[in-house]
């Protein structure tokens, strides 16, 4: 995802023994613990029958894997572009930059739509969040956070408030105001803390709920007003590096993408992973639902984009070239759902017919990766930041 690895490593008392030593977070009961390598390996054997060992239920595990691979398999009858075949192929394609937005002195890492279509929030590694107005270019806002490399930020859904956040480990919130003179920084509420950095975040349907990804290996559900945490996501191995929340206005599930190549639905409200994909050969970089919600895509370093079915159960379509040999930093689509846009580390944005599985265009006008892609609210453009320091809009 980034030139960088990050690590953190903490030292204390451990929860168990009491001991000094570097500590790793546990949890028992949901109860969040800190204990150290010895203490957390006793308590994995706990409640094991006799003659059980770790590596035996590893290895049950995996068989258990197989046997759900095999009747997957099962159901995988046709290819999607087969049956895609008789659709009309999509005509010429013409996208330009219509805008530029210039401002960041540093990689542009993360950016967001306002709900108006208008206004987009922007975060770099100069430690700065920009509020843009697309149309006429203009900064409304601007954020100094108190770390570089702020890695997310989204836009409220009532356009009324910001959150961001990257190394400090935390997501914070910022009311925005008509009053240009206003001390923003002032106003600042953090809502979220991780043990490691912040990789994404997400307002739910309200101002109210976020959920933020981490590279502490969990995402997280948490009250703004209040900053508690409601509800924790474990199941990832590695960091996890981007979420997206399903479409619907009741919509109670998210995916999220990680270090671990793994591409995983969770229920909101139960706290529980519903379904896991693990198809790509490298960090997944990038998810996003399909407009109905009844599918999503991924971007991998792998430099495949993927297309998941959720009643099928299934990965359904690969968007690759042999000329592609770049990963997919980010991915996004079309209002109507016929178009994949994914933005890719050789500076490029490739333009993917999801049913047919073949590119329709590249556009070019970066000159460094593409690291961020949305398309606004109502489709009728799409914004993409870059190492460059800038972000432009096409349409």
């Amino acid at each position: 995802m980034c030139d960088q690895t990050f690590l953190v490593n903490v030292f204390g008392s451990c929860d168990k023994c009491f001991k000094q030593r570097a500590l790793r977070t546990v949890f028992k009961k949901s109860q969040q613990l800190s204990y150290c390598s010895v203490c957390a390996e006793i308590m994995a054997t706990d409640g094991l029958h006799e003659n059980e060992t770790l590596a035996s239920l590893k290895s049950e595990a995996e068989s258990l894997k197989g046997k759900l691979e095999e009747e997957r398999a099962k159901l995988h009858d046709v290819e999607l572009h087969q049956v895609a075949e008789r659709v009309e192929a999509l005509g010429q394609f013409v996208m330009k930059t219509r805008r530029t937005l210039k401002g960041h002195g540093n990689k542009v890492l993360c950016m967001d739509w306002c709900k108006d279509k208008r206004r987009i929030v922007s975060s770099s590694q100069d430690g700065k969040v920009i509020v843009w107005d697309s149309f006429t270019t203009n900064k409304e806002h601007a954020v100094t956070m108190p770390c570089t490399w702020v890695m997310a930020c989204a836009y409220a859904p009532s356009g009324c408030a910001i959150a961001c956040g990257g190394l400090d480990n935390k997501c914070s919130v910022y009311p925005l105001t008509f009053d240009k003179n206003e001390n923003m920084a002032a106003k600042k509420k953090s809502v979220a803390m991780h043990t490691n950095y912040l990789s994404a975040c997400s307002f739910t349907n309200s101002d109210m709920q976020i959920l933020t990804a981490s590279g502490d290996g969990t995402c997280a559900l948490w009250d703004v007003e209040s900053g508690q945490l409601l509800q924790s996501f474990h199941g990832h191995g590695a960091d996890v590096l981007c979420l997206d929340l399903a479409p619907s206005e009741t919509g109670n599930t998210f995916v999220s993408g990680g270090c671990d190549k793994k591409a995983m639905v969770w229920d909101m409200r139960s706290g529980q992973c519903v379904q896991a994909f693990e198809t790509h050969e490298s960090d997944i970089n990038s998810v996003r639902y399909y407009p109905s919600g009844d599918a999503f895509a991924s971007g991998s370093d792998d430099a495949t984009c993927r297309l998941y079915d959720l009643r099928a159960d299934r990965e359904v379509a690969i968007y690759s070239k042999e000329s592609i040999i770049f990963g997919a930093s980010s991915v996004d689509f079309s209002l109507s759902g016929r178009l994949l846009f994914a933005g890719y580390n050789d500076y490029t944005i490739n333009v993917w017919d999801v049913l047919k599985g073949s590119r329709v265009s590249i556009l070019f006008g970066h000159e460094n990766r593409v690291s961020t892609l949305r398309v606004s609210p109502d489709g009728t453009a799409f914004c993409s930041g870059s190492w460059d320091h800038t972000l432009r809009v096409w349409a």
